[in-house]
């Protein structure tokens, strides 16, 4: 069977908590939430009004002066963190966030060598590029000192979901592709434009161990899994067990405020200070303001909470839709951080890479707009506003089930 798609692009101009508004007026509603950004929800009043207030006092004033707005959202940003993690470097992006904790780690360790996962996306700069493993992502220009390991994928991975012989893998990176000492360690816990694969059980703290042994650092990238988006958890590393050394974060920490942060120990942060480290708007106290607003929205509404119970509703009715449609291969994730995965063939895992086109389309025409993400491009990626509930949970999956009863 060839499926023939009709894209229509949308002009989408308004968003109100879990919905947006095409210029016609119509409603959708937002399973995707600005690719795991919006976590508050769109608009959120409290947000808006944090951002409008702070822009009538200060717009702009750079690091080299203080800034109240700034210093009490890094205080209530590191106190969300374990351990030594209190210093808190603000940027503008996941991107510059993960460049900048690279280049920490090989200041820090006087190595070069980064070791991150095949399948991974931490950015689109120079260095992330490099930690980056996907071609479809990779510009042809000069990417070195980064090693790729194994990804420890439990659906399609040659281990299954045994996370500790994945792990042996990057003992061997560093006995076979390094001088013995690494630089460090970079990865997500819940891989997002990979296709919303969490790393098997078992992995991190094996691999966190052996990275430790060869005097390297360990980075969690929590751009799009961290933020109480996983529900069982503030930040997704937190359910392997493990204390990075460095933690990036972005996107749902500003509910769509061009706002990222690094935070480290102390100790680590002093490598900064051999130079004059300094990024013009990061740490603005418009975004700091409005950031510190959705920490707040966060504990005071209970969203990580309401996480876990309707993302744990939400993937029951997506693996119901799994017994009843030959086409979903898996379903996974956690929280509303939840990957469905299509294809033609169960045993043998041929990606649906046309039929996913078609349900989103359908899907699109019913209301309902969803990711797709994956090396192969047939993921559903179901990332909403933490405001979801159970009945836009219902109204999901009964459309998914209408449009893939139509393939």
């Amino acid at each position: 069977m060839r499926l023939m798609v009709a894209f229509v692009q949308l002009n989408i101009v308004d968003g109100k908590m879990q919905y947006l508004f095409d210029e016609d007026g119509r409603r959708y509603l937002d399973a995707f939430g600005g690719i795991a950004t919006v976590c508050c929800g769109h608009c959120h009043p409290e947000v808006i009004d944090a951002v409008i207030n702070q822009t009538k006092r200060l717009q702009h004033s750079t690091v080299v002066y203080l800034n109240h707005a700034i210093a009490d959202f890094a205080e209530a940003l590191a106190s969300k963190l374990p351990g030594d993690l209190k210093v808190v470097f603000f940027t503008n992006s996941g991107t510059e966030a993960n460049e900048l904790a690279m280049m920490i780690t090989r200041l820090y360790t006087g190595c070069h060598d980064i070791i991150s996962l095949r399948n991974a996306y931490h950015g689109n700069a120079a260095g992330t590029m490099g930690a980056t493993a996907q071609c479809n992502w990779k510009f042809n220009v000069v990417q070195s000192g980064v090693h790729h390991a194994l990804n420890p994928d439990q659906y399609r991975g040659v281990f299954g979901s045994d996370g500790e012989k994945y792990a042996r893998d990057v003992q061997e990176i560093i006995e076979f592709g390094t001088s013995g000492r690494v630089a460090g360690f970079i990865s997500e816990a819940i891989q997002g434009v990979g296709g919303i694969l969490e790393l098997a059980p078992g992995y991190l703290p094996a691999v966190y161990n052996t990275i430790k042994k060869a005097g390297g650092l360990c980075i969690a990238d929590e751009v799009q899994a961290g933020f109480a988006r996983t529900g069982s958890h503030f930040w997704s590393f937190e359910a392997h067990g493990v204390v990075p050394d460095i933690v990036t974060m972005a996107k749902g920490i500003g509910n769509g405020i061009p706002i990222g942060a690094v935070v480290t120990t102390p100790e680590i942060a002093q490598v900064l200070t051999r130079r004059s480290y300094f990024n013009t708007f990061g740490g603005n106290p418009v975004c700091t303001a409005g950031g510190h607003a959705v920490l707040k929205v966060l504990e005071k509404e209970k969203l990580q909470e309401n996480a876990h119970v309707v993302g744990s509703y939400l993937k029951d009715r997506l693996i119901a839709l799994q017994e009843k449609h030959e086409i979903i291969g898996d379903v996974r994730g956690r929280g509303l951080m939840l990957g469905i995965e299509l294809v033609t063939d169960r045993e043998k895992k041929t990606p649906a890479k046309a039929e996913i086109l078609h349900v989103m389309e359908q899907m699109k025409d019913m209301g309902v707009l969803v990711g797709k993400g994956g090396f192969h491009g047939n993921v559903f990626r179901i990332t909403p506003p933490l405001c979801f509930t159970k009945e836009d949970s219902n109204f999901l999956a009964e459309v998914m089930d209408m449009a893939l009863s139509k393939l």
